[in-house]
């Protein structure tokens, strides 16, 4: 399994012979992730807002695209397969499970920036199970997963990077990949995060923009 990271919470799986591509936001878009984002054999989008979806690049895309009935609503210039909590999306030999996720509230988010419907996504390659939470506040679950990415940004929004690192030992992750780290408006304490995920063991990786690891 080969994870490349994108701006904001975009990464791309490639594994099985198959690439998935996740949360294709505009924040600090480059024209030249086109090429390699078209090469996708499925997109999946968490939820509407649009450091997680890049409308005017992925409309003309010729590829299948995953996402809450929300979304479709909010962008029907796309057409989207729809999902909800507990649903499998199965990609030949690959299984993804669409699990819960739940949008922290921030009062400045209204006029129709609420969050009503969030989902994460758990990839499971039959030997690695890759967990991509969407920007999610701490939630009770039962959920397992090898690799965890997961936001990182404590503005009420997502998880502090406190919560994280015991959603991720709850989780059983073997690797911790945070992300939603590169919009200025919310900008991350990495030292502070750092603090928390060695203070908990943590294993963990910040992947730049365009930065791949290879499990």
């Amino acid at each position: 399994m080969k994870i490349t990271k994108y701006p904001q919470s975009c990464i791309m799986i490639e594994t099985n012979n198959k690439k998935i591509l996740i949360d294709a936001g505009g924040i600090k878009y480059q024209e030249k992730f086109l090429e390699i984002w078209k090469a996708a054999d499925i997109i999946l989008i968490t939820h509407k807002h649009g450091d997680h979806i890049k409308v005017d690049v992925l409309k003309d895309l010729n590829i299948p695209i995953y996402s809450t009935n929300e979304v479709q609503n909010t962008y029907p210039e796309i057409k989207f397969n729809i999902v909800k909590e507990n649903d499998i999306i199965t990609l030949d030999n690959i299984k993804i499970e669409v699990v819960k996720a739940i949008h922290g509230y921030n009062p400045n988010l209204k006029d129709g920036k609420e969050v009503l419907e969030n989902v994460g996504y758990i990839v499971d390659n039959g030997k690695y199970r890759l967990y991509t939470t969407s920007d999610t506040i701490c939630f009770n679950n039962d959920y397992k997963a090898d690799i965890v990415a997961l936001p990182v940004t404590a503005h009420g929004l997502t998880m502090s990077s406190y919560e994280a690192s015991l959603f991720s030992k709850e989780l059983g992750a073997k690797l911790v990949l945070p992300i939603h780290m590169d919009n200025d408006v919310y900008p991350t304490n990495v030292d502070y995060m750092k603090e928390n995920f060695e203070k908990f063991n943590i294993n963990y990786k910040v992947l730049g923009i365009e930065e791949t690891i290879e499990i």
